[in-house]
């Protein structure tokens, strides 16, 4: 019961820090002037993937690669599943008004580069150099694309629209304010982490569980938890292209940028078992958004439920 317990509190503190450190990165950046644009490519993206990077980095010292790799795999999965299924339940996501088309396909790419890699049997430095080569063209593309539509629409309307999305952006914060946001975020994430990954491992022991099966299920939907929280306002709200953007884009930093920068800590070892069922799993998943993101259709209350139930029998098939 107290390794639950610490797992439970370790994921709040994880999640609470992986908030703040985007806060006070976010408004610093501003207060220096920095581009908003820069700031949203960059700053946001890493900073809302840092839970999940400070728990494939404690894993990897902890001597528990089958959770950091879990993680990610996990985290792709219940992205569109869960995330993108519970939502649905409460509000049809009118995904056919986005043009997400071109990410989507990014999304792809990064997904079969990164099963490619796993078949070499471990992610070193060599393969994470290849990941993050790709990351690097993938916020090129954003970049360049972000800059065309600044300059068709004027500066002053860019820079609204930037700021507009988002949520933690505030020019006028005050240093200090900054930095008690910055000082939390960077003592809570690997205290957090170092909480989440320790005690998830006893679980796994103790209940005769795998680790990686733990960073499959438990860990993964708990770093996705700001994902779903942002989806389930997105949709609430109608604006089913927050919805959608949020959990491609984060499935393709997980895949690239996560593991990526993991590999400098040490290698991972890819279990046979994600090579038999769960890559495959998450790009079978990653395909079921084809009716969404392609042929427009709208995710109602029935594919919100077709899609939550998908991730209850995956899992159920993992832990039986």
């Amino acid at each position: 019961m107290t390794a639950w317990l610490f797992s439970g509190l370790g994921l709040v503190i994880l999640l609470l820090a992986g908030d703040a450190l985007v806060r006070g990165a976010v408004n610093l950046s501003l207060r220096l002037g920095v581009p908003a644009l820069i700031v949203s490519l960059t700053i946001v993206a890493f900073g809302t993937s840092a839970p999940e990077l400070l728990i494939a980095i404690s894993a990897l010292r902890e001597n528990a690669p089958g959770i950091a790799l879990g993680n990610v795999v996990g985290s792709n999965t219940a992205n569109i599943l869960l995330v993108l299924g519970i939502p649905a339940l409460l509000a049809t996501l009118h995904t056919s008004e986005c043009d997400t088309r071109k990410n989507y396909v990014f999304m792809l790419l990064a997904t079969v580069l990164f099963i490619g890699l796993a078949f070499c049997g471990v992610f070193n430095l060599v393969s994470g150099a290849i990941l993050l080569s790709a990351l690097g063209l993938v916020l090129l593309n954003a970049f360049r694309e972000a800059r065309a539509h600044r300059k068709a629409c004027g500066e002053a309307c860019a820079d609204d629209d930037e700021l507009d999305g988002l949520e933690e952006a505030d020019p006028d914060m005050p240093y200090w304010k900054v930095s008690i946001y910055l000082i939390l975020g960077l003592i809570g994430l690997p205290m957090g982490a170092h909480l989440l990954v320790e005690n998830a491992t006893m679980i796994a022991r103790t209940y005769g569980v795998s680790e990686t099966v733990i960073g499959l299920t438990l860990i993964a939907v708990g770093t996705s938890l700001p994902e779903l929280a942002t989806t389930v306002m997105a949709a609430l709200r109608r604006q089913a292209d927050v919805a959608l953007g949020n959990v491609i884009g984060s499935n393709m930093f997980n895949l690239l940028a996560i593991v990526g920068i993991a590999t400098w800590f040490g290698r991972i070892p890819v279990d046979p078992e994600f090579l038999r069922f769960d890559l495959w799993v998450m790009l079978g998943a990653s395909l079921l958004l084809i009716p969404f993101v392609v042929f427009k259709q709208d995710i109602t209350r029935t594919w919100g439920l077709v899609l939550t139930f998908l991730y209850a029998v995956y899992v159920t098939t993992l832990l039986v």
